[in-house]
């Protein structure tokens, strides 16, 4: 993968509340949109990795499912004072936490019982994954830059648009090797994805609801890894 960094890249003091997206009819659409293809794409790869016996694909499902209802709670928040936003995000972050270590908990026991994936339905089915958070990625990147809330959204389905690369990467690699060690490989790349970005969310909301900012990256450009 290109990239596995996922950082709160705020580059200046403006307070989150002021920011307007938040009230912008675009976003609400945005969510929405989100949401339904996040749901649908559960299940599509739900069913898919349980036919295909992929670690990868089923960690892909699981991240589509905590999507879809961080969208969700998204919507519930929408236009609450700042402070809720910040709990909801504080509440997604810690689920992407959870999500990496279910990933990672579940290639270790593919591990112990070798089961070796279907490398076709692996491919497959992450290129229509890609397809699908590339367009939401496209709708949600004008709001990249708002609240922890709005912050966390964006992670979650950039994160999602590396991991059907990965996802496709795998297959290939499995295809070729006749070993679940590329699938494995790829699921805890995206383990680490989740944990990564995860903590991020967390630790800007926390600053968010305490009002103590966040101390600024050594490069100067933004927050603190």
């Amino acid at each position: 993968m290109a990239c596995t960094s996922c950082h709160i890249d705020a580059t200046n003091n403006t307070p989150a509340h002021t920011t307007p997206d938040n009230h912008d009819p675009r976003w609400r659409r945005a969510l929405w949109v989100a949401l339904v293809v996040n749901a649908a794409m559960f299940v599509v790869e739900l069913w898919a990795g349980l036919q295909a016996d992929s670690v990868s694909l089923l960690a892909d499902a699981v991240d589509f499912a905590g999507d879809a209802a961080n969208y969700a709670l998204s919507l519930a928040v929408l236009g609450l004072a700042l402070s809720w936003r910040s709990r909801a995000a504080l509440l997604k972050g810690v689920c992407m936490l959870g999500y990496g270590v279910f990933v990672l908990l579940k290639a270790g026991w593919v591990l112990h019982i070798g089961a070796v994936p279907e490398p076709l339905t692996m491919g497959v089915v992450g290129f229509i994954a890609l397809l699908a958070n590339t367009g939401v990625a496209v709708l949600l990147y004008r709001f990249r830059s708002g609240d922890a809330n709005m912050r966390s959204v964006w992670l979650c389905t950039r994160n999602d648009a590396l991991s059907n690369v990965a996802v496709m990467l795998a297959a290939a690699g499995v295809f070729g090797t006749g070993s679940a060690w590329p699938d494995l490989a790829v699921a805890a790349v995206m383990a680490t994805l989740a944990l990564s970005a995860g903590w991020q969310v967390v630790r800007q909301a926390r600053a968010e609801l305490t009002g103590v900012p966040l101390p600024p990256r050594p490069d100067g450009h933004g927050h603190a890894h």
